[in-house]
């Protein structure tokens, strides 16, 4: 099976799209079936190209306003050309939405079967940075997603607005974790005295720092006593927050085996964002034994067992995520058998089960589309 993968943004250690496309072309590789990537250039002075997977084509980008390190992809005729080149039987689109939207038309004009990755929560981003423009944001994802052969939502959440704003062929391709990488024997008892020399309980946050995740809903929790907040990540809120959350500690970006010891060694992880199709860092943070806070919508519905797992409050609820953290913190027990139940929930959610059945969702588009073919 010959497959060309185009994402809209970059890099993957970042970037929740690109995150999910690199893994889906490793898995591809691994299944004897290398794909072309179409993805916005780096940052000028990198070389993200040399570790990659399978043969990678870039395309002009921007850095995305106020945090520098991610790209996002301009319309490129580059893409266009390489379905040409390529020959693939099934083009995957991963967030398509400026970049996505040519390809999705090349495929078109090609007859080449377009599967479209929806991971991106732009409406709840309209309504965040703009107080409105969400009618206008889903009439884009609508014109986009309708063009495809299937849309694959990352949770029950999103295949449900999907299904609500019209868009036809969803269905539901959940996320897979590194179970290796992120693990509960990588706790570190050295950097847990360094970030709490005083045996405080360590509740983190990981991820980019930005008006949509409302991360000064940890406000209340920095005022716990005997609780240390870890903030890691980075991001344009950065400045408002180290004021907003007095006595956090900002690690900034952490990628690879630091990032997974600094999630095994906290005692709870706390996600504040409400528009998360998915949420990458929740799973994370579960296979690294690691009890979770998370709002009640979106992805996390889908990850977090109440009351089992972790606990789900109400969105916004800045006094709900505080009293759900002082009721974890004072009880060691109850945080360790949450531990527990979530590294068991995602053990099976591994990149390859995941990955096998997005190949599935590949032959069921090539033979639905051979079936019209042929009638």
């Amino acid at each position: 099976m010959r497959v060309v993968i185009v994402t809209e943004s970059f890099p993957p250690d970042v970037n929740g799209v690109a995150h999910c496309a690199l893994q889906t072309a490793r898995h591809l590789v691994d299944r004897g079936h290398p794909p072309l990537v179409v993805a916005p250039a780096p940052a000028p002075g990198t070389d993200p190209d040399a570790d990659a997977p399978c043969q990678v084509i870039r395309v002009p980008s921007l850095p995305l306003p106020g945090y520098p390190q991610v790209r996002v992809a301009l319309p490129s005729r580059r893409l266009a050309a390489a379905l040409v080149a390529h020959c693939p039987d099934v083009v995957h689109l991963a967030g398509p939405f400026v970049l996505g939207v040519r390809g999705m038309a090349a495929a078109a004009r090609l007859g080449i079967p377009a599967v479209a990755v929806y991971q991106t929560d732009l409406a709840g981003y309209a309504r965040t940075y703009m107080g409105a423009g969400e009618a206008a944001a889903w009439r884009r994802i609508r014109s986009v997603h309708a063009a495809a052969d299937r849309t694959l939502a990352p949770s029950s959440a999103a295949r449900s607005d999907l299904e609500e704003h019209g868009i036809p062929r969803v269905a539901l391709w959940p996320r897979g974790v590194d179970t290796v990488r992120f693990r509960p024997d990588r706790r570190d008892e050295a950097l847990r005295r360094a970030l709490a020399p005083h045996g405080e309980r360590i509740v983190g946050y990981v991820g980019r720092l930005a008006p949509e995740k409302h991360v000064e809903l940890l406000s209340g929790v920095c005022g716990l006593p005997g609780v240390r907040v870890v903030v890691v990540g980075d991001g344009p809120s950065r400045g408002q927050l180290a004021e907003a959350l007095p006595g956090a500690v900002f690690l900034g970006r952490r990628t690879g085996g630091e990032l997974a010891r600094i999630f095994a060694s906290l005692d709870l992880f706390v996600h504040t964002g409400p528009f998360e199709t998915f949420c990458q860092t929740v799973q994370e943070a579960m296979a690294s034994g690691v009890p979770v806070v998370a709002p009640a919508a979106g992805g996390p519905l889908d990850l977090v067992a109440h009351g089992r797992t972790g606990l789900l409050v109400p969105p916004g609820d800045a006094t709900a995520v505080q009293e759900a953290v002082r009721a974890l913190a004072a009880d060691p027990a109850r945080r360790a058998a949450y531990g527990a139940a979530a590294r068991a929930s995602v053990e099976g959610r591994t990149w390859a089960a995941v990955g096998d059945q997005l190949i599935d969702h590949y032959d069921q588009v090539l033979a639905a589309r051979r079936t019209a073919v042929a009638a």
